[in-house]
């Protein structure tokens, strides 16, 4: 076995949070692959974008906010976002020097000696003084347990695996989620499909209006009260609502955005409500996004009784050496950049043995 290559600080990911934390260590002094290092299991530069389906264009993402220190410019909205974010990740991380570090899988976080904690993968172990975990949502896609659904005989695929509205040609589909990507997956549906239905569990909420940095802060600042209590964060749109554009608009004069409550049953051939009433189904597709991926973090033992981690800023309160961008309140664009400046400062004075900010 190797001994294992000491640094100050590791980052986990190289989404917008991962490269946001190491622009400001970098920034602050902190030199790449000798101070600190960024790991990402991504085959290459992009994070979770360069994942998204084709027809998800950079002119329908919304909120969308540049890297630290780097504008995005001149991108052109009919592009796919994933080439757009992607190019866009790959000259930031080449202008800035980080030397990211792909693809590596983080297996675990483990106590170490001296106190420091050990990050272990397939390629090495590093010890580490403070960790940044930015490790994002896309790897755990949720999906929800009704009963009956073993039973179905059609389709049944998650938003991570949706690739383009073509391949629903003359199938009846049944569309599950309020978000964004449940009403994106619908405009786009909606011209191929034989039919939609779309279910959510709450009345979507429809926000007018522009969405200023007043009220992103509202936003964020609803969701971190969660996380103060240890409770597992939710989503920042389930507080924000869902921009009411022309599209959206479109979709609702048309009756493909007629939302329907959340079935009770799956059947072979469709889904059911209580009142017996039923929609037939080639295909549900489950919009019903992702979950926080920190299964590496088990072994520190950081999560509360209420499920979740709390957090102090970016901080774990049940080990200060930890913080945690990209969930809870810093999953906005926005939030993420903020966050990063933040978690940064905070280790800046752990390693200085300083006392923490409250």
């Amino acid at each position: 076995m190797n001994a294992a290559r000491e640094v100050e600080a590791v980052v986990i990911g190289a989404g917008q949070a991962g490269l946001s934390a190491a622009y400001h260590l970098r920034r602050t002094g902190f030199e790449p692959d000798r101070d600190f290092v960024v790991l990402d299991h991504s085959p290459g530069p992009g994070g979770a974008w360069q994942f998204r389906w084709p027809s998800l264009t950079f002119g329908k993402v919304h909120g969308m906010h540049a890297l630290p220190g780097m504008e995005l410019t001149d991108a052109d909205p009919a592009r796919p976002s994933s080439e757009v974010v992607r190019e866009y990740f790959d000259r930031y991380e080449r202008a800035f020097g980080l030397r990211v570090r792909r693809p590596v899988d983080v297996r675990a976080v483990r106590e170490g000696t001296g106190g420091r904690l050990l990050v272990q993968t397939p390629d090495g172990t590093w010890a580490t003084r403070a960790l940044i975990n930015a490790t994002g949502t896309w790897d755990r896609p949720f999906w929800p347990r009704y009963p009956g659904q073993e039973t179905f005989r059609g389709r049944q695929l998650h938003t991570a695996q949706y690739a383009g509205p073509e391949e629903f040609a003359g199938r009846r589909v049944v569309v599950v989620g309020g978000g964004a990507s449940g009403t994106q997956h619908l405009l786009e549906l909606a011209p191929y499909a034989a039919a939609t239905t779309w279910v959510t569990r709450r009345p979507p909420v429809f926000r007018e209006g522009p969405f200023d940095e007043d009220a992103g802060r509202a936003a964020v600042a609803l969701v971190e009260e969660r996380v103060r209590q240890g409770l597992p964060p939710r989503s920042v749109v389930s507080v924000t609502g869902l921009p009411l554009n022309d599209a959206i608009r479109q979709g609702l004069a048309d009756g493909v955005l007629d939302r329907r409550p959340m079935f009770d049953r799956i059947v072979p051939d469709g889904v059911e409500w209580r009142d017996g009433s039923k929609a037939a189904a080639d295909v549900i597709l489950w919009a019903t996004g992702f979950r926080a991926a920190l299964d590496h973090l088990a072994p520190l033992g950081l999560r509360e009784p209420g499920g979740g981690i709390r957090l102090e800023g970016t901080r774990a309160v049940a080990d200060p050496r930890v913080h945690l961008l990209g969930y809870g309140p810093s999953a906005s664009t926005i939030g993420t950049n903020r966050a990063g400046r933040a978690a940064v400062r905070d280790i800046r004075r752990l390693l200085a043995g300083e006392p923490l900010a409250a």
